[in-house]
């Protein structure tokens, strides 16, 4: 008999709630999406744009209510009537909060939330058209403000009445609203229950205990996971332990953890399986939970259940869907925990539950999506087993398998798409389909699943976080977003909260972590510390969110497929058409923030000069648009915060560009911008200065690491100033950055000898320096950095690129440092004891670092991830002594031609997963080529085995061995860019 209980939201009074469930025939599969309580679309709709129009109004607040603060001086007559508009949004927010408690709103009141949304936009209207003539106004100079407001009073007085006008308006169309209500005799029904018809994401039943009743071949590419979760489930650890399995909505974690449990049920006295919703009662749960353990163990259930004192036994319990880890803080002081080998498992989207610290022995598994043929075998189990041929047809082969990919990987998806497709038959039925994914996510009753499994997470976000997620959408598919990017683009939407204390770069950051942790997004790269560094959007997830953002009209995508254009205009634009229809498109007058993704980024003659009819933009990112030359109503843009030229073409920034006082990133990088015009320092405001640059035609010319951008006299006038990267040093530009003490991130190039004091007594006064690059003006300037007399406390990222003729003596006290580069140091000394014991030292990249015949690895590097060693032409054996590095996962070896043989100790390293090797002695490879080569038993613990190399036709790789399996015939693929650290981008890296 097995045990389970679906658990949902239990009524305040005492009695228990104990749902009888019926289960269906389960799916061959193993995943069946049709076990849920499905409710109408309708209802579902309506919660959605009553979240929304919440999170539209609590950003809206408190925007209004930084306003009223930063501009009091300004507002004159019309700081009233924003007050009373503030006051009159707040009323609103509270009715929308008490309607989400109270259950679905009512026809009027769905009215009444749409025009909440218009509401709220003609508030952001008159607010930035009043900083729009604000800042007009501060771009004069004082005998031009002077003049104009002598000459233009009677205009001036005119604005502050029409904005008072408006504002009054509006207040009035909010208070007319209830009184409207009230006129056609519509009350709210008041009280506490749950309208049954309506979407409530705590009464979405899972399909979890279905997954109890299938067999191990219904389920597909689960085979090592199960074994390892059965292996923590029958360990000899005596002590009570806690197996968290997590991964993002329909990744399979119940299936999996339903397999491993219903197997091993045996070898435990009493078990039971309980589905907990986001709210519970835990009286009720706890006395569920003793009952279904005496039930499971054959025994009579005690009278009296108010404590487990009752049960003495060896117990497995299943917990799964845990959204918060307060379930586990009231369980487990309710749970017996013994020495006998109890076990409990649960199951969550949240990394933050998965990662508690529960017990001494608890383990953590997170799901990974299924690989490229385990997706397709599924998808085609479910699609075509009822088909004659019981295979997809080799007409249908192709668009099926980019159905899949649409996937990437997800069971619930591919099931659920399976399904959908395996009653359609005709090509053109496929393409179709495949055409109008979006509309069929959010429309097609058998993607129900799919879309209530996404709601579950999207409804669980706080309101900021809504804003979020939904801007991630902008980026076209499949696109890597950057956290620091991302960062910058909310402070300048206006999505991150200002409180007192913490910079809302740190705020912004720990949007991103929670967005990661709640498994919301796919990371791509992580950062030393394990914070993401670039991530994606699932394919699925970003059309659902697409239809989201559709229908709160958040933002447009205008592409080449669908140049829609909203009747009210857009807000947000993201351009991914050709730039005729750009240029052809209408009314741009209320556009707040505009990406552009050209789709052929590499036609320059599409785009030369950059034409649009913008006025109160917040955001232009015109990242790698081959554009040319910006247009001059560019400086007229007032409102600008944000603005992205990276990649461009462009070769100088407008004279006027200090007019842009709200400015608060400017980036430039990898432009042709290389002098900074003298207005730049206007920008009281600016807080990110990127304009490092690469020349792609010398970046493998050794030396050569990247060139910085004259900056002018004044640029320590900027003290909002967080990010400086990179200053091309010269005059006394060295001796002002010294004033720069707020700066958290600085580059700098063109360094010589002659600036050490300045240079260390600049670096001595940031104390708040997390990141440091530093680039000598040519290869024989010898980097001096002694007169420092301590390391920066808080420094993490320290890149030295330039001759050292010793290390620094306060190397040693770096200890919040985890990333070291040394770059064409040339050091003669053995420079490895100095850093051996910094405590959190991740990522070592050495390029010419050493002239030296063996580098040896005695010991420490504790917390060593990645090693690089490139270009050391003098090396001809690497020495690792056992206990260095015992967390090393990555080593690449580049450029060392003097390496016959392996590191001697390589061995040792049982966490290294993977062995690049680039541009390396034949005889190196040859001794690791296949099962049964000369050293082959001692790389049998690493998973991926790459070998890189350049001939006069171009670059190639080979993978000697992937996935802890030898390659007989090795792979090899024409590789055209090489990275910096001379690791080839091949596919599939």
């Amino acid at each position: 008999m097995i045990s389970y209980t679906y658990f949902s939201h239990v009524p305040s009074k005492g009695y228990l709630s104990n749902f009888c469930l019926f289960i269906t025939k389960p799916d061959i599969l193993g995943y069946n999406p049709f076990i849920l309580i499905i409710h109408s679309f309708q209802n579902k709709v309506s919660r959605e744009e009553e979240n929304m129009a919440s999170a539209v109004l609590d950003l809206l607040v408190g925007r209004v209510g930084a306003f009223l603060i930063s501009e009091a001086a300004l507002l004159g007559g019309v700081h009233d009537e924003l007050e009373e508009t503030r006051l009159e949004l707040l009323a609103m927010k509270a009715f929308l909060a008490d309607a989400e408690k109270k259950g679905a709103l009512n026809e009027v009141e769905k009215t009444w939330v749409d025009n909440v949304r218009d509401v709220s936009v003609a508030v952001e209207d008159i607010m930035d058209e009043f900083m729009y003539h604000t800042n007009k106004q501060r771009s004069w100079g004082p005998y031009t403000r002077a003049f104009r407001q002598a000459t233009c009073f009677p205009k001036y007085l005119w604005e502050r009445h029409w904005i008072a006008t408006k504002l009054q308006k509006l207040i009035k169309t909010i208070k007319g609203i209830p009184e409207r209500s009230r006129r056609y005799g519509v009350e709210r029904i008041e009280g506490t229950k749950t309208n049954p018809n309506s979407y409530d994401s705590n009464r979405v039943k899972i399909y979890g205990e279905s997954s109890l009743f299938f067999k191990d071949d219904e389920l597909v590419g689960i085979k090592d996971a199960k074994e390892k979760l059965v292996g923590w489930l029958l360990s000899k650890e005596p002590q009570r332990t806690v197996i968290s399995v997590v991964g993002m909505g329909g990744s399979g974690k119940t299936s999996l953890v339903a397999t491993a449990f219903t197997g091993q049920t045996a070898n435990f006295h009493c078990y039971a399986w309980l589905t907990v919703s986001k709210t519970y009662n835990i009286e009720d749960l706890l006395r569920v939970l003793i009952k279904e353990l005496f039930r499971s163990a054959l025994q009579d259930v005690p009278q009296d259940l108010s404590n487990m004192n009752y049960i003495q036994m060896r117990y497995v319990i299943a917990l799964d869907d845990v959204w918060d880890i307060y379930l586990w803080m009231q369980i487990s002081v309710a749970l017996p925990d013994g020495v006998d080998g109890s076990r409990v498992m649960l199951t969550t989207r949240n990394e933050d539950i998965a990662s508690f610290p529960f017990e001494a022995g608890s383990h953590v598994y997170h799901v990974q999506p299924l690989n490229e043929n385990d997706a397709w075998d599924l998808f085609s189990k479910k699609t075509f087993s009822s088909w004659p041929e019981k295979c997809c047809p080799q007409e249908l082969e192709r668009i099926a398998r980019d159905l899949v990919g649409k996937c990437k990987g997800l069971p619930l998806g591919i099931v659920a798409l399976g399904a959908l497709m395996s009653t359609r038959r005709l090509v053109s039925e496929w393409m179709k389909f495949y055409s109008s994914l979006n509309w069929e996510l959010s429309n097609n009753p058998t993607l129900e699943v799919v879309k209530s499994i996404f709601l579950l997470s999207f409804n669980d976000l706080p309101y900021r976080l809504k804003h979020c997620f939904l801007y991630l959408c902008i980026f076209p598919e499949d696109y890597v977003i950057d956290s620091d990017r991302l960062v910058r683009l909310w402070m300048a939407e206006g999505f991150v909260d200002k409180v007192e204390g913490p910079k809302p770069e740190e705020i912004a950051e720990s949007y991103v972590a929670e967005l990661t942790c709640r498994c919301m997004v796919q990371v791509v790269k992580r950062q030393p510390s394990g914070k993401a560094k670039t991530f994606k959007m699932h394919d699925l997830i970003r059309e659902l969110a697409l239809s989201i953002s559709k229908a709160e009209i958040f933002f447009a995508v205008y592409d080449e497929q669908k140049m829609n254009k909203d009747s009210k205009g857009p807000r947000r634009m993201s351009m991914q058409a050709n730039h005729e229809e750009l240029q052809t498109h209408g009314d741009m007058s209320k556009v707040r923030t505009f990406f552009y993704f050209p789709p052929n980024m590499a036609d320059s003659s599409s785009v030369q000069e950059l034409k649009f009819r913008f006025k109160l933009l917040r955001v232009l990112d015109l990242k790698h648009v081959p554009v040319a030359q910006l247009p001059g109503e560019i400086v007229k843009l007032f409102n600008l915060k944000y603005l992205n030229l990276k990649g461009t073409k462009v070769k100088e920034l407008p004279k006027d560009i200090g007019n842009l006082r709200s400015l608060e990133t400017l980036d430039i990088r990898h432009s042709k911008i290389r002098v900074l015009p003298a207005g730049i320092v206007k920008l009281k405001n600016l807080r990110h200065l990127l304009m490092y640059h690469c020349n792609f035609q010398d970046l493998f010319k050794s030396y050569y690491f990247f060139d910085g951008t004259r900056a002018p006299d004044g640029i320590c006038k900027l003290k909002s100033l967080q990010v400086c990267d990179a200053i091309e040093l010269g005059g006394s530009l060295v001796k002002q950055l010294r004033q720069l003490t707020q700066l958290t991130r600085m580059s700098l190039s063109n360094v010589r000898e002659a600036d050490e004091e300045d240079l260390c007594k600049s670096l001595e006064s940031m104390k708040l320096i997390e990141h440091f690059f530093v680039h000598t003006s040519n290869e024989d300037e010898v980097l001096r950095l002694d007169a420092l007399p301590s390391a920066p406390p808080l420094l993490k990222e320290l890149g030295l690129i330039g001759k050292l003729e010793k290390i620094p003596l306060w190397f040693p006290s770096l200890f919040s440092l985890t990333h070291l580069r040394l770059h064409w140091s040339r050091l003669t000394e053995d420079f490895l004891p100095y850093i051996q014991a910094l405590p959190n030292l991740s990522i070592l990249r050495l390029n010419n670092a050493y002239v030296g015949s063996q580098l040896v690895f005695h010991t420490g590097f504790r917390m060593l991830s990645e090693l690089y060693i490139m270009e050391l032409p003098k090396m001809n054996a690497i020495v690792i002594e056992k206990g260095a590095m015992p967390a090393l996962q990555t080593l690449v070896i580049t450029e060392c031609m003097g390496l016959k043989q392996l590191p001697n100790g390589i061995e040792h390293l049982t966490c290294l997963q993977t062995l690049d090797l680039v541009n390396v002695p034949n005889e190196l490879v040859e001794r690791i080529r296949g099962e049964g080569s000369l050293d082959s038993s001692l790389v049998m613990h690493i998973s991926e085995i790459s070998y890189h190399y350049k001939t006069e036709s171009g670059c190639f790789g080979e993978r000697l061995r992937s996935c802890l399996q030898w390659i007989v015939r090795p792979s090899s693929s024409t590789v055209n860019i090489l990275s910096r650290d001379g690791l080839p981008f091949l596919p599939g890296n």
